[in-house]
């Protein structure tokens, strides 16, 4: 048993009255201690389950990062005229709703903006349709690239994915006490923010509950990040919505985030979110949409694509956003980027497999 560890769960665990909040420095020695196991299993799961019935902070978040950049891996930095984006998306996947952020990513990269993308497999409470598996449907396996194999993907492609399992396998543990425990850990809401990537970048990250927000600014501001958007997308994605106004978060000059509504029907779209049905359905319904034939996902692809184009500073305005997502579909530059990608990723590998 680690008696300091004990002292961090005696905080957090201690209940409304008597219970204290951590400072950033002791999340950050909390979260080394369970990512390395020099807590005992009892001690991790009590402070897991803890955590969560008491809310992190977000000093507590910018902690957790903390431990996450000292132990975790980072893909270095490319040449680019414009920030990454980084897009944190739950781990846990989708159930519900066609994800649309492998489109988003390729689009963005043929529009010459660098993304970074994270996550595994299937990972609890939901078990969900991961990036990992859709990007392996596309024609993209990240899984057997060792994070210098990722690099030169990056930096020839524009788009990086770094897979935790293989490139952070000290978290692997954690989810297990995750799956045990049946809820959400505050590492989760944390893996929505870290940011595997060295150079400047632009943090993109969902979110459900509007609390999240507070707590994503606070810790993003510890951490000097001065750049980014907090969306209320589905399922927690980044995704924007179409069934419903698109709440966005921005970063400002001000210490207020600045509020932006976006809503579908002003912009001619339907509002009705895409179902996921099958993995072979979604995976059939985007390889319509990289060809650029119309569609409910064409629909998603363009809402989304306007706004992060116009996030990005490509497009100066969501409307011209939109048509120059159209335009970068039906040209086929995406689905030559995809091409580019898979053919780039299929080359490392081979090169990096053993006789």
């Amino acid at each position: 048993m680690s008696n300091i560890f004990r002292q961090f769960l005696q905080k957090v665990g201690s209940g409304n009255h008597t219970g204290e909040n951590l400072t950033r420095a002791d999340a950050a020695a909390a979260t080394k201690m369970m990512l390395l196991g020099e807590a005992t299993p009892a001690q991790i799961g009590a402070f897991l389950i803890a955590h969560r019935i008491k809310r992190p902070t977000g000093e507590e978040l910018a902690g957790m990062l903390d431990a996450y950049d000292e132990l975790g891996p980072k893909l270095q930095p490319i040449a680019s005229a414009r920030p990454a984006i980084a897009l944190g998306i739950p781990y846990d996947g989708r159930t519900r709703t066609a994800p649309i952020s492998h489109v988003t990513a390729l689009l963005l990269a043929a529009a010459g903006q660098p993304v970074v993308m994270h996550g595994g497999d299937r990972f609890p409470t939901k078990y969900g349709l991961p990036l990992i598996e859709i990007w392996q449907g596309l024609g993209v396996d990240w899984t057997p690239l060792p994070l210098a194999k990722t690099q030169q993907v990056f930096e020839q492609t524009g788009i990086g994915f770094v897979y935790t399992p293989k490139h952070f396998p000290l978290t692997n543990t954690i989810w297990d006490y995750r799956d045990q425990l049946g809820k959400r850990p505050p590492f989760a809401t944390m893996e929505l923010i870290w940011c595997p990537y060295a150079g400047d970048v632009q943090m993109i990250a969902g979110f459900v509950h509007p609390p999240t927000e507070t707590m994503f600014q606070v810790a993003l501001g510890l951490r000097g990040v001065t750049k980014f958007a907090f969306v209320k997308g589905l399922e927690g994605s980044c995704d924007l919505p179409r069934d419903r106004t698109a709440i966005i978060g921005l970063s400002s000059t001000s210490q207020e985030l600045e509020r932006l509504h976006l809503v579908p029907r002003e912009y001619g779209f339907t509002t009705k979110n895409v179902p996921l049905g099958t993995t072979e359905e979604l995976l059939a319904e985007m390889q319509s949409v990289l060809a650029g034939k119309p569609g409910e996902l064409m629909q998603t692809a363009l809402w989304n694509g306007g706004f992060y184009l116009w996030r990005s500073g490509i497009s100066p305005d969501m409307r011209s956003g939109i048509a120059k997502a159209a335009e970068l579909l039906t040209s086929g530059a995406v689905a030559a980027k995809l091409e580019q990608l898979s053919q780039t990723v299929n080359s490392v590998s081979t090169v990096f497999q053993p006789a």
